[in-house]
Order: C-alpha cells, then sequence, then structure tokens
C-alpha cells in the first residue's frame, strides 16, 4: 500500500507552480459533454477525481482524447440519450459526479448517475439540486443507489436555493443554459470555480450573468459550440502551501494563483504573524521571523473561511502561541484529523462543531492515517514539521487533489517520498539521516 515518508524538522523555503482548480475542473469536464463541438480544456489538474470524470464521460460514450497530463479535448457528439447512465465503483467515488447529472439533463434531457462518494466529512444531501431540476420541468427519482432525472422539455424558473450550495449551483445552472427561457438562481454560492464554470458555458455559447454573486440569471440557449479554455488556479493547492511556509517557519511563493481568491486565508496567516506578499499572480508567505500567534477561525462559504483549509490551519494553529479557536460551519465531521494530530503531540479539543486548540513548542514524529483529502495534505504538513521520521498512510485520499505532491515539497527541501514497501520505507530512513 503506497504511503509517504518524510524526515521533517527544517524550514521549506523556494518557488512552487499550482495547477489548475479541482474543483472547478470537475464542472469544466462535465460541461464539455454538453456540445457536439470539440473543447479544449488546458490546465486541469492530472489527480485522481479528474480521471476518474474522464472515465465517466468516455463510459457515456464521449470523446476524450488526452493531448497531455494537464490537457484533454472533450466532445458529445458520440452521445445518445439512451447512454446517459453513469454508473460503476469508480465514479461513486467522488462526490463531484452528481455533477454529470445538470450536464446529460441539459444536453439530452435524461441523466442516470450513481449517488455519489467522496470523502467522510459531513452530511451533503442533493436536495436542492432535486429541488432545481424539478423547478425547471424534470422528473427526478432516487432508487438503487442510483438518481434519475428525465424531461420532455426543460424551462426557466425563479429557484431560490434553501442553502448555500456549490454543487447544486453548478448543476442547475448547467441544465439551465439549455433550458427553454430565462431561470434566475438566487442564494446562489459564489466560489471562484463557480464563475469558472460559467465562464466555460458562455465560451461555448451560454448566456449566464451574475455568477459569482448570489442572484445568477440565465437566459436558455438552443445549442452549444466548440471552445478552448483554461481552468483557474487551484486556490485549497495553493493554501495548502502557504500553511506549510507557516507550519514550517520557512518562506514559499506559491505561483500561478489569483491573490484575490486567496484574500481568507492571506489575511489570517498575517494576523498570525506570517509576512505576506502579494503579486500580481503569486503571493509570498514568509514565517521565519518568530513563532506564530493564536487566532480565530470559523469556516463558511465564499468569501469567507474555506473549509478546504481547515485542518492544513490547524496544524499552524497547533504550532502557535495561545489558544485558538475553529468554529466548522460546514460540514460536522471535518474534525476527524484531530485524533492523528494529538498522537503528534498536539493539544486539541473538540466540542461539537468547535475545536479548541493549546499551541505547543514542536510536534513528535508518528505513523498517522489519512481520513480524507484535505485532513490527509494537514497530516503531511505536520509530519513535515516534525523533529525525526512520519509516515502518511491512505494517501490515495490526498492524490484525489493534489498533483504530483511530493515532487513539489521535494522541490522546497522536504525530505519526503512515496514507497509501497517496508522494504523502500527503510531504503530511505537510510538514505535521509
Amino acid at each position: 500500500m503506497e504511503q509517504y515518508v518524510m524526515k521533517g524538522g527544517r524550514p521549506l523555503c523556494g518557488d512552487v507552480v499550482i495547477g489548475g482548480a479541482k474543483n472547478a475542473s470537475l464542472g469544466v469536464l462535465a460541461a464539455a459533454v454538453m456540445t457536439d463541438g470539440e473543447c479544449l480544456i488546458e490546465n486541469m489538474p492530472d489527480v485522481r477525481d479528474t480521471n476518474v470524470m474522464l472515465q465517466a464521460i468516455e463510459g457515456v460514450g464521449g470523446c476524450v482524447e488526452r493531448i497531455d497530463a494537464n490537457t484533454v479535448k472533450i466532445s458529445g457528439r458520440d452521445i445518445s440519450r439512451e447512454s446517459t447512465i453513469v454508473d460503476g465503483e469508480y465514479i461513486r467515488r467522488i462526490r463531484a459526479s452528481y455533477y454529470l447529472l445538470g450536464a446529460l439533463l441539459g444536453k439530452y434531457k435524461r441523466a442516470v448517475v450513481a449517488l455519489p462518494g467522496g470523502c467522510d466529512i459531513g452530511s451533503r444531501p442533493i436536495d436542492q439540486h432535486i429541488k432545481g431540476f424539478r423547478a425547471l420541468g424534470a422528473k427526478v427519482d432516487i432508487s438503487g443507489g442510483m438518481i434519475t432525472a428525465v424531461a420532455d422539455h426543460l424551462r426557466g424558473a425563479h429557484i431560490y436555493m434553501d442553502v448555500v450550495s456549490v454543487g447544486a449551483t453548478i448543476n442547475v445552472m448547467m441544465a439551465a443554459a439549455l433550458a427553454e427561457g430565462n431561470t434566475i438562481i438566487e442564494n446562489a454560492a459564489k466560489e471562484p470555480h463557480i464563475v469558472d464554470v460559467a465562464n466555460f458555458l458562455n465560451s461555448m455559447g451560454a448566456n449566464i450573468k451574475g455568477a459569482g454573486t448570489d442572484v445568477i440569471r440565465i437566459r436558455g440557449v438552443e445549442s452549444f459550440h466548440g471552445s478552448e479554455y483554461a481552468i483557474i488556479p487551484d486556490q485549497i493547492e495553493a493554501g495548502t502551501f502557504m500553511t506549510l511556509a507557516a507550519a514550517t517557519g520557512g518562506d514559499i511563493t506559491v505561483k500561478n494563483v489569483i491573490p484575490k481568491h486567496l484574500e481568507a486565508i492571506s489575511a489570517k496567516l498575517a494576523e498570525m504573524g506570517c509576512t505576506i506578499h502579494e503579486y500580481d499572480d503569486a503571493v509570498r508567505v514568509d514565517a521565519r521571523e518568530r513563532r506564530l500567534t493564536c487566532t480565530q477561525i470559523k469556516t463558511l462559504p465564499y468569501p469567507g473561511f474555506p473549509t478546504d483549509m481547515q485542518p492544513q490551519m490547524a496544524v499552524v494553529l497547533a504550532l502557535s502561541e495561545g489558544t485558538s479557536v475553529i468554529t466548522e460551519s460546514i460540514f460536522e465531521n471535518r474534525f476527524k484529523y484531530v485524533d492523528e494530530l494529538t498522537r503528534m503531540g498536539a493539544k486539541i479539543q473538540v466540542e461539537g462543531n468547535v475545536a479548541i486548540i493549546t499551541g505547543v513548542s514542536k510536534y513528535s514524529s508518528a505513523d498517522i492515517v489519512a481520513p480524507d483529502l484535505r485532513a490527509g495534505a494537514a497530516l503531511v504538513i505536520a509530519g513535515l514539521a516534525a523533529e525525526g521520521y512520519s509516515t502518511v498512510e491512505s494517501i490515495q485520499y490526498i492524490q484525489r487533489g493534489y498533483e504530483r505532491f511530493e515532487e513539489k515539497l521535494k522541490g522546497l527541501g522536504a525530505e519526503i517520498a512515496l514507497v509501497d514497501s517496508e522494504r523502500e520505507l527503510q531504503k530511505f530512513k537510510l538514505q535521509v539521516v
């Protein structure tokens, strides 16, 4: 079983180039099947989730041509209404499989998709997706672990989301883009990847306005044409390397980013004592000067502090002076990493959706297990901050969302390797003294 082994305890410094946004790419890839033309998509992260999405697109008859690791050409010209069934063990592993519901329903007026999986970080109901599809005129049924959405015609509607939902906003937006008439989505999510998917749809001929605000207006069009599009940088990958600098007392410049998307993360790190330098397409985090101090964080929908950065920030706060408080308002199971971090010497007490963190001066090395994608990356950061050798198991979670993770870490001076046997692990320990 593959795992990461690392020797920590040194400040990590240097430059790292951030890849395309995983969450945006999953929506864009799904939307690409909505045209009979060809879509050339660039800056796609080569991670497990995107590769599974491409498998699913091929599974329903979509044309997928990999130009290189980060560029793909997609067309839905060979997809028929009868072939719009997305099933298989692979697709059940990723949460964003549901984006194919909105894409296939919008274009082919029929979609049958396996109930989504992904990381077990809490309840993520799809009731708002269903509400939106039904408002557009679809009949939706859930049985046998499958969601079926069928419509003779889709017609625009005024839809109010009961809760802010990124997935439902993207799904309904895709379906509405090819519906007859006008659609208004109120209380829409505002995350950068929603704007990216809307921009991609518009590049294919959609008429979508207001993405990035809480009211999105869509005028349905009859069909889409091909497009060339580059996916935005990944704000969560960027934030992960920013917290790596803070946790190890290093100095890291994250390149190929949109600094505005990182403002909530930058603000908290600056509040804790990091020096932040912003450039046109880069952010530098310098944490070499002194020990960081405590703060309070509450996760919120964008532009608030992202829930996907909560575990990484907890690793930094557990090494900061004083007592910090994290309130998790998005997912109820987001603190599953706490037991692993406590084994490394962290002092964290969880009460409901609140974690009270008392800073310690250092971590101890340990053999730990990644419980999900973002917590897994956070535990790697903890291992690189700790003195001695640590291992992180269940790294398949991490590989879902981080491309060439260990390579990028090595480029910053980290002593880390991906190993799949005890022999390789021991060999690493002999080589790295």
